[in-house]
């Protein structure tokens, strides 16, 4: 039995078909965030070798480590020590947090707002993208920004020595106004669907 032909799609008039295609001026942002989850697999490699070299002695690699975290202490340091490595680590976990962020915000924001994919039944399809809209992307990316917000935090913890407490209690409050954020955004979607459903009914 032959499979019946899609319908074809309307034709616009000139003017909405004007506004319609003014989507894909976005193609270019989401380039560009592509190429800066470029810089961040760089970064995040840079600060990787840096970690293994310093573990097998290398003082310059070490010396860069301290630089880039900020991390200070009476004694020159002269090895890695467990705390150094905590927040090497850290910086590692952000960068990845940072780059799944990139990703949610390229991919999620292509299929919401310019064009669809097509990768339904794709073997690696996110999971998230099979429900994916303007709504589910905010919170998403809400939960997403908590999770590097605490990353973050935790980093300014575990050197607390190398800051003010202005700036502890500056980032903890931060922190909290996104935590508040998120489930402010995320009630709010709630609602409007529950809203939906009873409509529908």
């Amino acid at each position: 039995m032959p499979h019946p032909l899609p319908p074809k799609p309307p034709v616009l008039r000139p003017l909405p078909s004007l506004i319609f295609a003014s989507r894909w001026l976005q193609l270019p942002l989401y380039l560009g965030l592509i190429a800066a989850q470029a810089v961040y697999v760089y970064h995040f490699w840079v600060e990787l070798v840096h970690l293994l070299e310093a573990a097998f002695g290398n003082a310059q690699a070490l010396q860069a480590l301290v630089t880039s975290i900020g991390y200070k202490s009476g004694a020159s340091v002269s090895q890695l020590n467990e705390t150094i490595i905590m927040l090497v680590v850290l910086a590692l976990i952000d960068v990845v947090m940072i780059s799944n962020l990139l990703i949610m915000v390229i991919v999620g924001g292509y299929e919401t707002f310019i064009s669809r994919m097509n990768l339904e039944g794709h073997p690696d399809q996110p999971e998230w993208l099979d429900h994916v809209n303007a709504s589910v992307l905010k919170v998403k990316l809400g939960t997403a920004i908590i999770g590097i917000s605490s990353i973050h935090l935790l980093k300014t913890f575990i050197n607390a020595a190398n800051y003010e407490e202005k700036v502890l209690l500056w980032q903890t409050v931060i922190h909290i106004t996104f935590l508040l954020s998120a489930m402010a955004i995320a009630y709010t979607d709630r609602l409007m669907s529950h809203h939906q459903g009873a409509d529908k009914h």
